[in-house]
């Protein structure tokens, strides 16, 4: 059965409010409220959210034409929800014409997200029967063009080769397509099959040589070999030719863009007996491993980041080590969750937490703000208290922290420096849905508050939301109002406020 708070958002949605279109989408793509993950339907509101802001919209300052708007546009966090809809599932769905059309146009404006999602559609090999009933559609489509498709995957081809060459979360997956891209004719085929079989150091010699990655590496990690290096020596320890040889091999894997020949040539590089010996470049190696998603060379970079924070002067201390702990923890390494508890911090139970009884209370006004005529600024301020509940700040946090830069992948970064420099900055982990719904919603509130201003919250938005002493002030007002209007709520549903000095 569906949650209250869910048929409440589609009950508003079906209304036609944009931003409770734009919250349903996410609820179907994130699977929030034990919601089946639905990209179709998702997609389906995204439309109406879309086409609903340009009927909307008619200020001159707002312009909303294309993708590449303005970053005060209303439709910049409608394209950042869009481009995380897997394209391809949606094929078929009766919104797929308005995602072609607008990945397309947000490609052409240099998204990186959009153009990764175009380019695994049309060249990933094991979307070999969606590719074919795609060119069919577009033959539909644009009766006449029968090089249509061919067109589109040599474009998205480029756009693959320039996420493969920039530092982004996307460029070890566009390696490794265009790994799997690669021309496969028979010859080399042959030559790994026959490797594959028989062991032939010959054939593999030849298929490396011929350019296939696969084979550089297996090459290269086979010269690495101590049992290999003894042979090709031919018992002469002070022989470094196999290891030099590995080295080469691996270095073109490398360059492929394969993480694992990065993570042996680090080894190799800390070997004593190479005689090109090198810490600095050994760390190069890994850290290149790592930024193309080799768990291990994660797990080494975020614990080596640890090891050296004092010397770092990171602005966040602890801040990257916790980053690249997050993503090996993410592929399985089970230390790293052990490194990861050590530098972030962790409350996944609001109930116990400071804030519980104000931040229910919070949570009720919000759900009925349209009753209430909440203000802008109170509006955000019961954020504020929600978010302050879900990972335990302090007062003076709860009133300085900054919405819009809360969020990061892995954690939260608390960080009121800037009005307090005595407290110092806190990593927290993003442990449940209710912690992400909760930052989500705070940061479309203010979107929506930096777009469509309130004529009561001219002043407020013009000064942000004030200094401390004006914040603590508005913060005490709201508490006395919310407890005033809806403590009776909480305790009909047997949920008692403890008395709590905040």
């Amino acid at each position: 059965m569906a949650s209250r708070e869910f048929l409440k958002i589609l009950r508003s949605a079906r209304q036609g409010d944009v931003f409770a279109q734009q919250e349903l989408a996410a609820v179907y793509l994130q699977g929030y409220f034990n919601t089946p993950i639905q990209p179709n339907n998702a997609l389906v509101w995204l439309e109406k959210a879309y086409l609903a802001t340009l009927s909307k919209i008619s200020l001159p300052h707002l312009q909303v034409d294309s993708p590449g708007n303005p970053p005060n546009s209303p439709l910049r966090a409608l394209f950042a929800q869009l481009v995380q809809i897997p394209l391809a599932t949606t094929f078929g769905s009766p919104s797929f014409q308005f995602a072609w059309d607008r990945f397309w146009e947000l490609a052409h404006e240099g998204n990186s997200e959009a153009r990764w999602q175009l380019a695994n559609f049309l060249l990933n090999p094991q979307q070999l029967s969606l590719q074919e009933q795609l060119a069919a559609w577009l033959s539909k489509r644009f009766p006449g063009d029968t090089e249509g498709l061919a067109k589109l995957q040599t474009q998205c081809k480029r756009y693959l080769e320039i996420i493969a060459a920039e530092e982004s979360f996307l460029a070890n997956k566009a390696k490794e397509l265009l790994i799997q891209l690669q021309p496969k004719n028979e010859l080399l085929t042959s030559l790994w099959n026959n490797w594959l079989s028989t062991q032939d150091e010959s054939a593999l010699q030849q298929a490396a040589e011929l350019g296939l990655t696969t084979a550089k590496l297996t090459l290269g990690l086979r010269l690495a070999q101590p049992k290999i290096q003894a042979e090709k020596s031919n018992g002469s320890s002070k022989s470094n030719a196999p290891l030099k040889k590995a080295v080469h091999w691996l270095e073109l894997a490398g360059k492929d863009g394969d993480p694992q020949a990065w993570y042996a040539l680090g080894e190799i590089y800390r070997r004593p007996q190479f005689s090109g010996y090198s810490a600095q470049e050994s760390d190069r190696c890994f850290d290149r491993a790592a930024d193309l998603g080799h768990a291990a060379a994660q797990f080494r970079k975020a614990a080596t980041l640890w090891r050296k924070r004092d010397k770092l002067q990171e602005k966040i201390t602890g801040l990257q080590a916790s980053y690249w702990a997050w993503q090996a923890h993410q592929q399985g390494i089970t230390a790293a969750h052990t490194l990861l508890m050590k530098i972030l911090l962790s409350c996944p139970n609001p109930a116990q937490n400071a804030w519980f009884d104000l931040a229910q209370c919070a949570e009720l006004a919000l759900a009925r703000h349209s009753d209430h005529q909440l203000t802008g600024g109170r509006m955000l301020m019961c954020h504020r208290i929600v978010i302050a509940n879900q990972f335990d700040f302090s007062k003076a946090e709860l009133l300085l922290a900054e919405i819009d830069q809360l969020q990061l992948e892995h954690c939260v970064v608390v960080d009121v420096r800037w009005e307090l420099p005595k407290i110092l900055p806190r990593l927290t982990q993003i442990e449940t849905i209710q912690q992400r719904r909760c930052l989500f919603a705070a940061s479309k509130a203010l979107e929506q508050l930096a777009v469509i201003r309130e004529p009561n919250d001219d002043e407020f938005l013009a000064a942000g939301e004030g200094n401390l002493r004006q914040r603590r002030y508005r913060f005490e007002r709201l508490s006395q109002w919310l407890l005033q209007n809806f403590a009776h709520h909480l305790a009909a549903k047997k949920l008692p406020i403890p008395s709590r000095g905040h």
